[in-house]
């Protein structure tokens, strides 16, 4: 029985489809895994512990040591991405009815999507479109893995008097710290950072579950059109800005637009921003579940859009990745 290849094929499959599984648990029969023990541990309260675990073990792929085009090329990818996602997550704290939504989003849902950028996907994007600077980029792009920048933002917006329940210093270092031991672990040694690597991946489905188990499938009837709009905002807006920057600069566009997607750990960054302060804890549910819907819009959608802008690229003359390559250049 092939479970992981099957899971593999489903986009986002190796979070969503455990933590469906769970919310139609949760929903059918709560208390079915609530029994104690080991097994209450893991599968129903362990969301916290194995988050954290994750986060140490992506803060240690985050290497801090490139330079040159490679390092300008993340830069400015990291940035743009963080810019749009977060002046539209501000739209829509400022904007946002008396449930705390707007047009039925959560604006922390709003602000770990769009600023958060599925690693894998832009790898296989710019792998195919891109020339080595393009995919070395990723090694800063990375940072926007996990809580960090959305708490950057929410910060921001807490002090210009747009959100409740500003992060405390403790606090926000408590989500920091793993990420930052990660990172130097990470750095020290390249072969605890080929270690912790396998971990980045194989505690997705087991958070997702234990995640999945706060979540009623009322919610996901409430997120789910949601989401699917949250994913089209991530490709289109935050996906075109990028293309539009690189091409100013005279870059590949194609690996600008390569970061408008959501990354599978960003389905915990709600629930370990309300970790942090429980200020943002009443919208966690619908924000869990529009975030893993926005994964799974955009890791389908995303390639179609990227196949779109190289045939307008193709009908121009532009060859991919030649007329765009960087290699000699950053070599020299």
């Amino acid at each position: 029985m092939k479970i992981k290849s099957t899971l593999n094929r489903i986009p986002g499959g190796m979070m969503v489809v455990p933590l469906l599984l769970s919310a139609t648990i949760n929903t059918i029969a709560p208390d079915l895994l609530r029994i104690g023990n080991f097994t209450q541990a893991l599968f129903v309260d362990g969301a916290g512990t194995l988050i954290a675990l994750f986060l140490l073990c992506t803060g240690a792929q985050i290497n801090v040591r490139n330079v040159g085009v490679s390092l300008g090329k993340g830069a400015v990818l990291l940035s743009v991405k963080w810019l749009v996602g977060a002046a539209v997550g501000l739209l829509a704290y400022m904007f946002a009815g008396e449930n705390g939504l707007w047009l039925g989003l959560a604006p922390i849902a709003v602000i770990a999507s769009m600023t958060n950028s599925n690693g894998g996907l832009y790898m296989a994007l710019v792998g195919q479109y891109g020339d080595k600077t393009d995919r070395a980029a990723y090694s800063l792009l990375a940072l926007n893995d996990g809580p960090f920048l959305t708490m950057v933002a929410l910060s921001i917006f807490g002090a210009m008097g747009f959100v409740d329940g500003l992060f405390s210093v403790t606090a926000f270092i408590s989500v920091l710290l793993p990420i930052i031991i990660g990172m130097i672990l990470g750095n020290l040694d390249g072969e605890m950072r080929d270690f912790l690597n396998t971990g980045s991946s194989m505690l997705i489905p087991f958070f997702a579950f234990a995640l999945g188990m706060g979540i009623n499938f009322k919610a996901i009837v409430e997120g789910g059109l949601s989401g699917v709009a949250l994913g089209l905002m991530t490709v289109f807006i935050t996906g075109t800005a990028g293309y539009l920057v690189f091409k100013a600069l005279k870059w590949n566009p194609i690996a600008g637009a390569a970061e408008g997607s959501t990354a599978g750990n960003a389905v915990a960054t709600p629930a370990a921003i309300a970790a942090a302060s429980a200020g943002f804890a009443a919208n966690v549910e619908i924000a869990t579940v529009q975030v893993a819907a926005s994964v799974v819009t955009t890791a389908v959608l995303l390639p179609l859009y990227i196949a779109f802008l190289v045939k307008r690229l193709e009908k121009k003359g532009v060859r991919l990745p030649e007329d765009y390559s960087t290699d000699e250049k950053a070599a020299s």
